[in-house]
């Protein structure tokens, strides 16, 4: 009972954070924009927030593998609430520049770096104690819990940013990630117990008790050698990299050109509001199908069809009713590439080895998410959101095309691999 409680409470963290982030993700590029008058500053927060990410390989280690319980977690997050302050606090001081903009996505990025994984390998570990395949669908569930926000969060957010209390909105992810640290306190953690089986016809003399054997000090998985022993992990990592890097386009892009139409923060809160619908129903069913579907095909599909929703809402000129219904298309089916990654992750690793694929995959996605927000702006500014959309659905679509083709090959000549219980 007490497993089902603390995965339980790691859902509803997940759900409060991420709400925080999206009220305060339609805030902040408006904020931005108007205190500096320039697109390009529309992606520093998240761009440096993202900076730690793409070096965490170096420097992250060692507090990775510290941060095994919900207690540790909850420090981690703590940190980073304290860094998401400096924004809202600039803000309230009149002073929002370039500088409190990358000190802020710095800050918190470091907190981030270590957190993300952390909260996704503890998921894991807790679903592993409940029972066989608990764990990719738990992990399924916790994407669910996130994207719950995108429906709710955005249209409140507009709300606000009409009413007049965008500022406002800017202390929203802070205040969510502090209640999500208080909730993990008591959380517990640790990787299950492996399960050792006695052998047949031995009895042990209750008198001859023996003293448990100290277990040996976990060996370190390095990143590297994750990416070197699974082929189809890195393949759909390559994919959700790809996603990441192009990211901007539709964030940042549907802000630019809503506040270029005059409709500041319309079309931003239709794209995510519509993006959350369709991820929402597509997440419903991920933790039924997640284990049946081979995982590339799946994943290839999945980014493709993102692909195109992107050119969609290029075309869609400006139209609320098209950008969310293009928008919940593609959403709809990315819960089916990230639930193909973590599914691969929880049945072929455990243990440090799954902790370090977990970082891999923040790594790798939010990295190139990182990318894609400090060059992002500056391109939105040269080229236009329209024709940004278009390049960026265009490069989803020519990146998971070979990995489908090949994919669909590999299944129909030999099958489905069989999935690994432990580290392949």
């Amino acid at each position: 009972m007490r497993d089902y409680r603390d995965l339980a409470a790691l859902l509803l963290t997940t759900f409060v954070s991420w709400f925080g982030q999206r009220l305060t993700a339609v805030a902040l590029p408006l904020v931005a924009l108007a205190a500096t008058g320039s697109a390009g500053s529309t992606g520093l927060v998240a761009g440096a927030a993202g900076l730690p990410l793409v070096t965490a390989g170096w420097w992250a280690g060692p507090l990775r593998r510290r941060v095994t319980t919900g207690r540790s977690l909850s420090v981690t997050l703590a940190a980073q609430a304290a860094g998401l302050l400096i924004v809202p606090v600039a803000a309230l001081l009149g002073r929002v520049t370039v500088v409190p903009l990358i000190a802020g996505g710095l800050f918190a990025g470091v907190a981030a770096a270590v957190a993300g994984p952390a909260r996704q390998a503890l998921t894991a570990d807790l679903a592993d104690r409940i029972g066989p395949g608990t764990a990719a669908r738990a992990l399924a569930w916790q994407d669910l819990a996130h994207r719950a926000s995108m429906v709710i969060a955005p249209p409140l957010a507009a709300a606000a940013v009409a009413a007049g209390h965008t500022n406002a909105l800017l202390w929203s992810e802070s205040a969510g990630i502090a209640v999500a640290s208080a909730l993990l306190s008591a959380v517990r953690g640790d990787p299950a117990p492996a399960r050792a089986a006695t052998p047949a016809r031995v009895r042990v003399p209750a008198a001859a008790s023996v003293p448990a054997p100290v277990p040996a000090p976990e060996p370190a998985a390095s990143l590297r050698a994750v990416w070197r022993r699974h082929p189809d992990l890195r393949r759909v990592l390559v994919m959700s990299a790809a996603a990441g890097l192009v990211w901007f386009a539709f964030t940042l892009g549907l802000t630019v050109l809503g506040a270029g139409s005059g409709r500041p923060g319309v079309l931003i809160a239709a794209g995510m509001t519509g993006y959350g619908a369709g991820s929402i129903a597509g997440a419903l069913l991920a933790p039924l199908l997640t284990t049946r579907l081979p995982a590339l095909p799946t994943a290839a599909a999945g980014w493709i069809i993102l692909g195109l929703a992107f050119i969609a809402i290029a075309a869609a000129a400006g139209s609320v009713p098209l950008i969310a219904g293009c928008a919940a298309i593609g959403g709809a089916v990315v819960p089916f590439g990230i639930a193909a990654a973590n599914t691969l992750i929880s049945t072929r690793t455990a243990g440090a080895e799954r902790r370090a694929a977990f970082a891999a995959e923040s790594i790798l996605h939010d990295g190139s998410a990182t990318l894609g927000m400090l060059l992002g702006g500056p391109l939105i500014a040269l080229a236009g959101p329209r024709p940004t959309l278009l390049a960026a659905g265009l490069l989803q679509i020519a990146v998971a095309l070979p990995v489908l083709l090949t994919a669909r090959r590999e299944v129909t000549g030999r099958g489905c691999p069989p999935p690994v219980t432990g580290p392949a």
